[in-house]
C-alpha cells in the first residue's frame, strides 16, 4: 500500500508541475525540486538534477502549443536560447561543487527574489 502511496505522490506531483510549467511558461522547478524534496525524500543534489529532466519533456508539449498559437517571439527565443546553454552548461557543472544547505538556501533565496519582482 506504501509504494501505491508514493506513486500517486509521484503523479500528483507531475500534475501540478506540469499545470505551473504549462500555465505560466515556466516555473515548474519552483514546484517540483521542493516537491521532490520534501515528499518524495529525494536528496538536494539530484532534485535539481533531475528537476531538468523532467522539466525538458514538459516544456516541449508547453512549447508545440505556444508554437501552435503564434504566440512565440523567434528572434528572442534564439539570442535566450544560446545565453541559457551556456548558462544551464556552467550551473551543470556548479551543482555538485555547492553544499546541499547553501544550494537550498540559494534556490529558497531566487524564489523570494523571482516572487517579489512578480508582485512589486
Amino acid at each position: 500500500m506504501e509504494k501505491r502511496s508514493f506513486s500517486f505522490k509521484i503523479i500528483l506531483l507531475g500534475l501540478i508541475t506540469g499545470l505551473v510549467n504549462g500555465l505560466f511558461g515556466s516555473g515548474g522547478g519552483t514546484v517540483i525540486v521542493p516537491g521532490m524534496f520534501f515528499f518524495l525524500g529525494v536528496e538536494e543534489h539530484k532534485a535539481h538534477a533531475t528537476a531538468i529532466s523532467i522539466i525538458l519533456p514538459l516544456t516541449i508539449v508547453s512549447m508545440f502549443i505556444y508554437f501552435r498559437h503564434g504566440i512565440i517571439v523567434w528572434d528572442v527565443t534564439f539570442k535566450v536560447a544560446l545565453g541559457g546553454i551556456l548558462g544551464g552548461y556552467i550551473g551543470a557543472r556548479l551543482l555538485n561543487r555547492i553544499p546541499s544547505h547553501l544550494l537550498r538556501k540559494g534556490f529558497a533565496i531566487f524564489m523570494i527574489l523571482a516572487a517579489l519582482r512578480m508582485v512589486f
